[in-house]
């Protein structure tokens, strides 16, 4: 029924969901907000498998054939579990977007995100693999600002900002890595901070990667008409 399906814990997702939507307009999309167990990033590795584990199962009921993580902290957890389970499910994970801000010659590169996304050795890997030696990245863990902005809790993003932030205004800040998919709700608050800093966050790499899976496993919808897309909330299911 839906051939790609999305989850976070949350509305984060959405941003991925609206950068897919731009790159395949004709596609079938199921959106499933895990509001209820937010945040993802409090929950132990077995916690957080057993909670993703339950969704791709939703997912292989609406015969989903590519599922989207759209969560850096799952993701870096829970993906190569998960392809091990289900090896007929196409996967595909959403990551800090380091490596774009490396190719775009960022000279200091703030990365913010949850502890698991940026202590996880995904993350030293793209640090290895694309920083060039005259490069400086900063790994921030903004512990509870993705809840606070699923709640709207607008006193305590305005505090967590403060409190991450200000310690780099005398870096030279030239790029900002959204490392978690709700950050980009609070990008313009982020860049009062360095205004003269780029924001990145891996939404456009996720959209082309699905595209590609799409293709290569001949999956992609060949009827022009513009996909049906649904969003659910836990609490719903």
């Amino acid at each position: 029924m839906y051939k790609i399906g999305i989850f976070d814990s949350g509305i984060g997702g959405l941003t991925v969901l609206n950068e897919i939507t731009k790159l395949l307009p004709n596609e079938d999309i199921l959106y499933y907000g895990d509001s209820k167990n937010n945040p993802y990033g409090n929950k132990s590795d077995e916690e957080l498998l057993n909670i993703t584990k339950r969704i791709v199962e939703y997912f292989i009921n609406y015969e989903c054939k590519i599922i989207v993580i759209a969560c850096n902290t799952a993701t870096t957890r829970c993906i190569h579990h998960l392809r091990k389970m289900y090896p007929d499910i196409i996967f595909v994970g959403t990551e800090p977007a380091i490596k774009v801000a490396c190719d775009h010659h960022s000279k200091s590169t703030l990365v913010l995100g949850t502890k698991a996304t940026v202590t996880s050795a995904s993350v030293q890997k793209l640090i290895h693999e694309n920083k060039r030696e005259n490069q400086t990245i900063y790994l921030e863990n903004c512990e509870g600002l993705a809840h606070a902005i699923e709640v709207q809790d607008e006193y305590t993003i305005h505090k967590i900002l403060e409190e991450h932030l200000l310690p780099y205004q005398d870096k030279e800040i030239d790029a900002v890595v959204l490392g978690c998919t709700h950050y980009p709700y609070v990008g313009e608050e982020i860049l009062k901070y360095f205004k003269n800093a780029t924001i990145y966050d891996g939404s456009i790499g996720v959209a082309k990667e699905v595209k590609r899976q799409l293709e290569k496993h001949h999956l992609k919808k060949t009827e022009q008409t513009l996909g049906n897309i649904k969003i659910i909330d836990s609490i719903e299911t």
